[in-house]
């Protein structure tokens, strides 16, 4: 049983599923974040689902890497009283230790061990990726039980995923290996470098048919959001040619003096949010 986490603001309630077991992969937090009037509102009413990477950031400044969180909670009761929607159940698991190992696309480097980035991802984690057992934690064992256990809309048009940095680039994967789970996914200050030309080459022919899901894309100037630009263009050329038409189903936002941290992503929540949402 979920145990309740108080909110400092009393915004909706969040729910922690403590060590929550895996067989693919390490045990980690997840928690569960039901918006304000849930429990009262019409039992027929369901709600879409945002999935969201290293959840310690998101709600709790106290447990958030660098004393900010996200703010998640605040964002998506503005997206409530701007748009009169119910809101979102916000499912948001916890990084573990191997967050790399966990975040990081598996396919295009198991698919080519010998390649230089392949053998230098592995210099430098000691393995090649487990992104695919995280997904499947995501697909196989949180999401069945969030379905079972809260009023939520299960399908693809309903079902969001988003991370930032290498939350960012697992967010992407997540979409691209499970189109028929995920219909959109938010990738802040994606982590491109990690991967350079080849991981931005595989995503580009890894995304789902133009007109079919909702892709958006961002980045600073500043720190390690500096390096993203080339990569970003990149991939909007991919996307350009694959027919995603901009502002429609693919948006990427340029913020120039923005960081790379969590501060800077709380402040922008917002906008990816609102993208979103104009499908549900």
């Amino acid at each position: 049983m979920p145990t309740s986490i108080p909110l400092s603001d009393g915004s909706g309630e969040l729910l922690r599923y403590a060590d929550f077991a895996s067989q693919f992969v390490a045990s980690r937090h997840v928690d569960v974040w039901l918006p304000p009037g849930y429990d009262t509102a019409d039992p027929a009413t369901r709600y879409p689902v945002l999935y969201l990477h290293d959840g310690q950031n998101l709600f709790d400044p106290a447990v958030a890497n660098t004393g900010i969180d996200w703010g998640v909670d605040e964002a998506v009761v503005r997206l409530m009283s701007r748009q009169n929607v119910p809101g979102a159940v916000v499912v948001a698991i916890w990084n573990s230790p191997q967050r790399v190992l966990d975040y990081m696309p598996a396919a295009p480097l198991t698919a080519a061990p010998d390649h230089p980035i392949s053998q230098r991802f592995v210099a430098n984690c000691g393995a090649l990726p487990l992104a695919d057992g995280y997904l499947r934690l995501l697909v196989e064992e949180i999401k069945p039980l969030i379905d079972a256990t809260y009023r939520t809309l299960p399908d693809a048009p309903h079902t969001f995923v988003m991370g930032s940095s290498m939350g960012g680039l697992i967010s992407l994967y997540a979409l691209c290996q499970y189109p028929h789970i995920f219909g959109g996914a938010a990738c802040l200050s994606t982590h491109w470098p990690i991967g350079e030309e080849m991981l931005v080459d595989y995503f580009g022919a890894a995304v789902p048919r133009a007109g079919s899901h909702k892709l958006y894309f961002d980045y600073g100037s500043v720190n390690l959001d500096a390096l993203y630009p080339p990569y970003q263009e990149r991939m909007d050329g991919h996307l350009r040619k694959a027919g995603y038409k901009h502002g429609r189903d693919w948006l990427t936002h340029s913020f120039p003096g923005a960081d790379h941290n969590e501060a800077a992503w709380r402040a922008r929540l917002d906008v990816p949010l609102a993208f979103l949402w104009e499908a549900v």
